[in-house]
């Protein structure tokens, strides 16, 4: 068991973070009425072919979700469809203007880290990890800072009440659950669509004007497709780079010695980086249905089957990673699948990983003797997700952690 589950006991009724393998790669799973595959190669092959594993899982699910909120969403297409959307929402996150965000990116973060050293301490994800990349997203989007709250309000409340197992599983009580989560992003989809819509009465040199004008095959996406795709990019594309940097900082702060590894050879960030992604994903599990009878893992799963890819698992698999359970940030090379693969491979990695090189040098910098009140550290509740939710940081004695 790695230390970080240790320390803080992590989603306790996921044995494969504690480095407990079940029998077979693939297996059906009762209480959640579904396949799971827990190796890497299996998962893999499942991540990379569309054709046997559809992503349309909405219909098969346990609980249904109103379909107004799925128009436009590209984790529940499959090509042609996706291919169409990913093409044109990838244009936004080209190397180009990736590269273009970098200044902007140092300038959020030193004023969140100055706005936090006036602090006794401060709360490394709500301060900090949480702000970063929200605000980097609604920059682009052309979203105004004073609404940063409400962005808040959803994320968290999607991460808490609206984790993705309770969609496959059901259980009591879920589907009022979900429905009511649902009501309360009401006032971010109504947000959103004003935004839409002042756009199109006056556009603006941003991502809504982007998406509302784009074409394809003379054909424009429509208010519902616009507000969709641009919450999935704000929530959503946020979520990774917000865990991403807690989870990092919480590998380090528990091993000292990793720490002063990488505050001194700053060539290790990225690699520091990618080994958290690995031992802890922010998305620890997907959901895929088999289009036909498919044979994997030993078995064969029969057509319209959900099937959950443990992300997670896979990236603990001894069979592809030497001492899975540790946390090295040296570790080369690091062929996790965090961000996915396939054809829904995550657009937002290059920007996740700028954000978090930056962040992450920024914090070695400001806080090189980096301590956190542990007591007051923890994770995010939903299993499928693994994912610091609160942690905070102690100044060093004398120091308030200046630039």
């Amino acid at each position: 068991m790695s230390k970080v589950i240790e320390r803080w006991n992590v989603h306790p009724n996921s044995p494969w973070l504690r480095g407990v393998r079940p029998d077979k790669p693939v297996e059906f799973v009762e209480q959640l009425g579904s396949w799971s595959a827990y190796g890497f190669a299996e998962v893999e092959q499942i991540l990379g072919d569309a054709s046997a594993f559809s992503a349309k899982t909405a219909a098969y699910a346990a609980v249904q979700v109103d379909p107004k909120f799925q128009e436009g969403d590209i984790s529940q297409m499959d090509p042609p469809e996706q291919t169409k959307y990913r093409k044109l929402i990838g244009r936004a996150f080209s190397p180009k203007v990736i590269a273009s965000l970098e200044p902007r990116i140092h300038e959020i973060t030193n004023e969140l880290l100055d706005a936090a050293a006036e602090k006794d301490g401060f709360e490394l994800v709500a301060d900090f990890a949480y702000p970063l990349p929200v605000r980097v997203i609604a920059d682009l989007l052309g979203l105004d800072s004073k609404d940063f709250d409400l962005f808040k309000g959803a994320a968290f409340d999607i991460i808490e009440n609206m984790a993705g197992l309770d969609f496959v599983a059901g259980g009591d009580g879920i589907e009022d659950q979900i429905h009511a989560a649902e009501a309360r992003l009401k006032p971010l989809l109504d947000y959103m669509l004003d935004q839409v819509l002042q756009r199109r009465e006056r556009p603006r040199e941003d991502l809504l004007t982007y998406l509302i004008q784009s074409e394809d095959d003379g054909q424009r996406l429509t208010d519902n497709e616009v507000v969709n795709i641009a919450n999935v990019l704000l929530i959503t594309g946020h979520i990774t780079s917000t865990m991403m940097v807690g989870n990092t900082m919480a590998c380090l702060d528990l091993e000292r010695d990793k720490l002063v590894q990488v505050r001194e050879d700053r060539s290790l960030v990225p690699t520091a980086i990618e080994e958290a992604l690995r031992l802890l994903p922010p998305a620890a599990t997907l959901s895929r249905v088999t289009t036909r009878d498919v044979e994997i893992g030993g078995v064969t799963i029969p057509a319209e089957q959900m099937i959950l890819p443990w992300v997670g698992a896979a990236n603990r698999d001894p069979l592809k990673f030497d001492r899975p359970d540790e946390y090295d940030p040296a570790r080369t090379p690091n062929d996790h699948i965090s961000f996915g693969n396939g054809i829904h491979y995550c657009l937002g990695t290059r920007l996740a990983r700028l954000e978090g090189r930056i962040a992450i040098n920024a914090l070695l910098d400001r806080y090189p003797d980096f301590t956190t009140d542990q007591d007051k550290t923890a994770f995010f509740p939903s299993e499928d997700m693994v994912g610091v939710r609160a942690m905070h940081v102690l100044p060093a004695e004398g120091s308030k952690g200046k630039a």
